[in-house]
């Protein structure tokens, strides 16, 4: 007779299973449970594990987040979303939250058993994510406290604590901006599309009108609207009057700077003239300074118009200023949590690149030298032959002995959730495996203070918005351990990648050129710098006012100069993100959990004292 060997859990998890095929409409959805993150597919949706000992918030968490799946795939249409979707990565975090407000709310409205779980699973992230403890709007992310209001004024209900304590930081905001619009939810709520033109509407009102993108309604209006356009302009162009008067009466702003210009040079031509009449020097005496004050040192080392429009809002803070010890220690046992599945793997990645250090940690020696200690195994061929001269040999420094390692991790709204987990982990394990070796590390991470902007786009806002103004953003470069610093002391810094509100936008090429500089300024013999970022540097403020390409290419000209230099040796890995058009030693991993064992085998690599063997390892196209 077979013994039983159910889980007491089995059973709740199957009725929740079928209660959510039958909830989305969808019979064949399949349902799984996970101690991964919760998601949806094309195929089904993941929920949240449930133990044997089904505690109350464990069954909470995985009915809410059923329920929440479950509306989406039932209210919300692929197809119609894609088609109002914004073009900016703040305006569509926007636009996503508000409609899956809505959808949630729907749910709400017709089936109410459903708004209590999902007021669970918003209580647990909320809680999650330390959203009670924000006391600044910069701090809560926008996107969230947009979902959160439209979910609230649609089904009238409270929120749990965390949740209502970042709507109320951005509502007076949103209210006074968008209020009218909101208003008009109710009416939309049952049509996406509808209520996609609203958020549309929404976004524009919250100042991020240049994220939206073409209109998609416009097409469908008046199709012919373009011809009768062009046909106006067909005939305004054959009147050659109405050309030729508009040429005279309004002249090119760009004629007429120049004719100041010739102007004003023309009379300090005459200055000039009639100061060498009246006898003085034209010359300024030997030994003095020349009256003009020197240019301003260059924003860029790697590229000199490479402009930013004010410095006076970036900060370079270290990790335990952004937050009490507290919250840190409490931000690093969530951590350890998340990562509790992965950190065996980890370790043995740890240990495989700890035993290959010191390996060649062990004695290595150079050979057939005229002094130093006696070679006995060399005294054969004396007694072989006498008139053979002894051998000594000498102990051979190994080159990584004096050396220091940099970890420079994109600290982005992209990377939140499980790949900035993961980044945490890997350079909490490779610190510490690294120090046992005499190997000293530094961990940067890098990030913006504010979404769109902050301080620096107001600023430029009330001088006028002049063309072009360069870098528009507040820079925020988060040292979480100095190389000199104990690995002890700064691992509960790590947990701050937790906290939520932190990861904003990432301008990749200042933070390159910040820890070269640091790493330069270091005693060691040996530097390498390994970047870790999951996409190019974006960020919307800059790029709405500057050419497209204005940080990218800025980004390329840091790469070259640091490459170029040869002082530090600079590898990157790319989650999702191929990182290899960008330099010369990179590897892509299309799976965080790879992040691990491509850190490894990167600075294993980077240790082997075979060249064609380091070559192989990062990817280099030639060896030397």
């Amino acid at each position: 007779m077979t013994k039983p060997t159910d889980n007491p859990a089995d059973p709740f998890k199957k009725a929740l299973a079928e209660a959510t095929k039958v909830l989305a409409n969808d019979p064949d959805m399949t349902v799984s449970y996970s101690v991964d993150p919760s998601g949806m597919t094309k195929e089904g949706v993941r929920l949240p594990q449930v133990s044997r000992r089904m505690t109350r918030d464990e069954v909470l968490l995985a009915r809410g987040t059923a329920d929440a799946f479950a509306l989406r795939r039932k209210y919300h249409n692929d197809a119609t979303a894609a088609k109002y979707a914004p073009n900016g990565t703040l305006a569509r975090e926007i636009y996503e939250a508000m409609e899956t407000a809505r959808c949630e709310a729907v749910g709400a409205r017709d089936m109410p058993g459903t708004a209590g779980n999902i007021d669970a699973k918003i209580g647990h992230e909320a809680t999650r994510k330390g959203y009670a403890d924000i006391t600044q709007s910069s701090d809560a992310p926008l996107p969230v406290a947009a979902g959160y209001l439209v979910r609230h004024l649609a089904t009238g209900r409270d929120l749990p604590k965390g949740a209502e304590n970042v709507m109320n930081l951005w509502r007076g905001f949103m209210e006074q901006q968008a209020g009218e619009t909101l208003g008009n939810i109710d009416h939309v709520l049952a049509d996406q599309a509808a209520f996609a033109r609203l958020a549309r509407k929404v976004i524009a009102d919250l100042g991020y009108g240049d994220q939206l993108g073409d209109d998609p309604d416009a097409e469908d209006e008046d199709p012919d609207a373009g011809d009768d356009a062009q046909q106006e302009e067909e005939q305004q162009d054959s009147t050659g009057e109405d050309d030729s008067e508009d040429e005279d009466s309004e002249a090119s702003p760009e004629q007429s700077q120049e004719e100041q210009q010739d102007a004003s040079q023309a009379q300090v031509s005459e200055d000039d003239m009639s100061d060498m009449e009246d006898g003085e020097e034209a010359e300024m005496p030997e030994g003095e300074a020349p009256l003009e004050p020197p240019p301003p040192a260059p924003h860029s080392d790697a590229d000199p118009n490479y402009h930013v429009y004010t410095t006076d809002y970036d900060e370079e803070i270290r990790a335990e200023e952004l937050a009490e010890l507290a919250e840190l220690e409490r931000l690093r046992a969530y951590l350890d949590q998340q990562l509790e599945p992965l950190k065996g793997a980890v370790s043995r990645l740890a240990n495989k690149l700890q035993r290959r250090l010191q390996a060649q940690q062990n004695r290595s020696w150079l050979f057939d030298l005229e002094e130093g200690t006696l070679d006995a195994g060399r005294l054969a061929r004396v007694v072989a032959n006498p008139t053979t001269p002894l051998s000594f040999k000498q102990e051979k420094d190994t080159e990584f002995r004096d050396t220091c390692v940099t970890l420079l991790i994109d600290n982005s709204g992209s990377m939140r959730g499980r790949p900035i987990s993961i980044a945490a982990i890997c350079a909490d394990v490779l610190a510490r495996t690294l120090e046992r070796c005499s190997v000293k590390v530094e961990i940067l991470g890098f990030t913006t203070r504010a979404w769109k902007g902050g301080q620096s786009r107001e600023r430029w806002l009330g001088a006028g918005r002049v063309q072009q103004p360069g870098r528009l953003n507040d820079l925020r470069h988060i040292i979480y351990k100095s190389a000199d610093a104990p690995w002890r002391r700064a691992r509960p810094n790590l947990g701050l990648m937790m906290k939520e509100g932190l990861l904003k936008e990432n301008i990749d090429g200042e933070a390159l050129e910040w820890a070269h500089r640091r790493m330069l300024a270091r005693p060691e013999a040996r530097k390498i710098l390994m970047v870790i970022s999951d996409g190019a540097p974006v960020d919307d403020s800059t790029l709405s006012v500057n050419p497209a390409n204005y940080l990218e290419k800025h980004l390329r000209d840091v790469i070259a100069m640091v490459e170029k230099k040869k002082a530090i040796e600079l590898i990157a890995i790319g989650i999702g993100h191929d990182v290899t058009r960008y330099y010369d030693r990179a590897v892509t991993i299309t799976d965080v959990e790879q992040l691990a064992g491509a850190m490894t085998e990167q600075l294993a690599g980077l240790f082997d004292t075979d060249p064609r063997k380091r070559a192989r390892v990062l990817g280099m196209r030639k060896v030397s």
